[in-house]
């Protein structure tokens, strides 16, 4: 049996938010030592573990609880988690493209000046008004 802390160490999550994650039920409630400190075994550590990879990759904690609540499933029940997998990427998609355009406008803003500092910035205005924005970003 593992203490919170060694659950901690192992895969990397922060004790509180260990608590956090029992708390909203996507780890069950630990055993209790006589002392009352949390005990885990190793299905909550691989548990904890799979929501860290799932967390690192960006889920959301509602997803995470979706695919949490496929453990054992079969069949076309599956088709969940594929579901799941495809909505992250294509959010991961929609943000990439968000930042693609975010770099694009901060490179031109950046370049906005002409190195004659004796009238307004280019690049402060252009911080200050979003109309100066070549697009939506």
């Amino acid at each position: 049996m593992l203490s919170i802390g060694q659950m901690s160490r192992r895969t990397g999550v922060k004790v509180p938010t260990i608590r956090f994650y029992e708390q909203k039920g996507l780890l069950p409630e630990p055993e209790r030592t006589a002392g009352n400190q949390r005990r885990y075994g190793p299905a909550t550590l691989n548990r904890l573990a799979f929501i860290r990879h799932a967390r690192d990759l960006g889920l959301p904690l509602e997803d995470v609880a979706a695919l949490i609540s496929l453990e054992g499933a079969q069949g076309a029940a599956l088709d969940r988690a594929h579901d799941i997998a495809h909505s992250q990427q294509m959010r991961l998609h929609e943000r990439i493209d968000k930042l693609k355009r975010l770099e694009r406008e901060l490179g031109r803003i950046a370049s906005a000046c002409d190195g004659n500092h004796d009238h307004v910035c280019a690049v402060l205005h252009a911080f200050g008004d979003h109309q100066t924005c070549e697009g939506e970003h």
